[in-house]
């Protein structure tokens, strides 16, 4: 049998990151021929670990924090919503060598929520928690379902009021009302469904929310995941959520987005989310 093809996720730190397992499964499940790692690679030692990785005949990458913004920059090419999110996540080596960027993100997350979840996006209000990287990254796809309105709330107001010039009008006409705000001028705002895109969570902290801002029946996620709930979820549930779910399908979904980018083959989500999720004992 000839070698495996070299794949990699870089970030610091990386100890905790499920994507070796993931990708292992998928490569079990489709019979492809490859060895995917982790490695622990700090922003500053990020152009030579690249270097290295493709002197080694690495195929593809992964980036996780702090690389995202790294990864774009390397990339020679990049997609759509890579350059709207000025992020990469995956870098795949091109038959001249070249490095191609996505970002996946986005991606994973709709189709957690609106395949996995069974949640529709479309005419739905929307409020997005945070206006750094990983809501960046994940506000094109949110828009190209077609909302009502999608309201980004952040601590530093400028920060949510930049994105929104950036990302406003992108989808041309029709596209849905884009605004920003405070966490304070929330209040009398109700929203059908709430993603939060902060880390705070993870730390036991959480935005501050008008107890009411989520509609009866409505719906809240969490872009990060751990072992235990994370605090929005908790939140989510106490708060009437008909759904309140972290990040876990979204991490396999974009997971699985890179390795049909890598491989044209397009594994089988859910039994790998069922897997994680069973483990994890919530």
């Amino acid at each position: 049998m000839s070698s495996p093809d070299r794949y990699a996720v870089f970030g610091h730190p990386i100890g905790h990151s499920k994507s070796p397992r993931i990708h292992g499964l998928f490569a079990e499940q489709t019979g492809q021929n490859l060895q995917y790692i982790a490695q622990d690679v700090p922003a500053d030692a990020f152009a030579n670990c690249l270097a290295e990785f493709l002197e080694q005949g690495g195929r593809g990458l992964n980036c996780t924090i702090p690389l995202k913004e790294l990864a774009w920059r390397a990339a020679g090419r990049c997609s759509k919503r890579a350059e709207l999110a000025k992020a990469v996540n995956t870098l795949l080596v091109e038959a001249d060598g070249g490095l191609f960027g996505d970002n996946t993100d986005g991606v994973g997350l709709v189709r957690d929520v609106c395949v996995n979840l069974g949640l529709a996006l479309a005419g739905k209000r929307l409020l997005l928690l945070g206006a750094g990287g990983a809501g960046r990254g994940i506000l094109q796809p949110l828009l190209d379902e077609g909302p009502d309105g999608l309201v980004i709330a952040n601590r530093t107001v400028g920060k949510a009021e930049q994105l929104v010039r950036e990302f406003a009008g992108v989808n041309g006409r029709g596209a849905p009302p884009l605004a920003a705000c405070g966490f304070a001028d929330l209040a009398g705002q109700r929203f059908d469904v709430i993603i939060n895109a902060t880390a705070a969570s993870l730390q036991g902290d959480l935005p501050p929310l008008p107890a009411d801002v989520l509609e009866p029946g409505g719906a809240c996620y969490d872009l990060a995941y751990g072992t235990v709930p994370t605090t929005f979820l908790c939140w989510g549930r106490e708060h009437g959520a008909a759904v309140s779910a972290d990040g876990l399908g979204m991490l396999v979904e974009q997971a699985a987005e890179a390795f049909w980018l890598w491989r044209g083959v397009r594994p089988d989500t859910a039994p790998v989310i069922r897997l994680l999720s069973a483990e994890r004992g919530f």
